[in-house]
């Protein structure tokens, strides 16, 4: 049984850049172990929402709550916070100089202050939970792009996160590559990680959510299980995207 107390909660959240409206006050609540996917055509504000939920963009009002944490607060440390939240981008951001390995003891040793073996043990672990433990070695242009994404789901796994945010995680791959971290993912949601997808991957949304959110031009249009949004949606609006992606 899930809990019934949202481990990320969304109320009234806005955000512009200059005379552009982003979010139009968005609520949203996620249950610990939900996982939430978030469709909607580009520019419908998405990657924003997203973004703002661990403060790499802030809003202009509105809360986000992390854990019972309001992460707008002035009190509140937002460094210790992002440890609570794993990001995974499209592009995945991995340091080309480093192995796989260095790239996730990082993070652990100068933000969580782990020592090297602990960090390197912490990072084997998660390298082994998504497939990789063999090329920990490997540098990321010795990796197909499917496997640099998952050290960087591995690196952001290595600070156990309450919630992991996921940015089109398979945007940047080709095709053949993409059922690798899907993979990796549906792993994580049967291991009970709260996860928020903004993806494309609409076959994937359907096997792996709890929830599909509907957005367009700022504001969620309507929400409700993957047959719902799919198969029965109410708006207009939504069944027109839906039937886009399904042509």
């Amino acid at each position: 049984m899930k809990a019934a107390t949202p481990i990320l909660d969304i109320i009234g959240l806005r955000k512009s850049f200059g005379a552009n409206e982003i979010l139009k006050g968005i609520d949203l609540a996620v249950r610990a172990q939900e996982t939430v996917f978030i469709i909607g055509p580009s520019g419908s504000g998405k990657s924003t929402l997203l973004r703002c939920c661990n403060r790499l963009e802030m809003p202009d009002s509105g809360t986000v709550r992390v854990d019972g944490v309001d992460l707008g607060h002035a009190t509140t440390d937002i460094n210790a916070m992002r440890r609570r939240i794993g990001m995974v981008f499209q592009s995945f951001n991995l340091y080309p100089h480093m192995k796989a390995i260095d790239n996730i003891t990082l993070a652990l040793r100068r933000v969580s202050k782990k020592s090297r073996t602990e960090a390197e043990r912490i990072a084997l672990a998660a390298l082994e939970q998504v497939g990789l433990a063999e090329k920990s070695n490997a540098y990321p242009a010795e990796l197909s792009g499917g496997q640099q994404q998952r050290v960087a789901i591995a690196r952001a796994l290595a600070l156990e996160p309450k919630v992991m945010l996921f940015d089109e995680p398979t945007s940047a791959l080709d095709p053949e590559l993409v059922g690798s971290v899907l993979a990796v993912m549906s792993d994580m949601r049967r291991a009970g990680m709260t996860m928020v997808v903004v993806s494309h991957e609409m076959r994937f949304a359907r096997d792996a959510a709890d929830r599909v959110v509907f957005m367009d031009h700022g504001v969620i249009v309507e929400q409700g299980t993957p047959s719902e949004v799919f198969g029965q949606a109410r708006h207009q609006r939504t069944r027109a995207f839906v039937s886009q992606l399904e042509r």
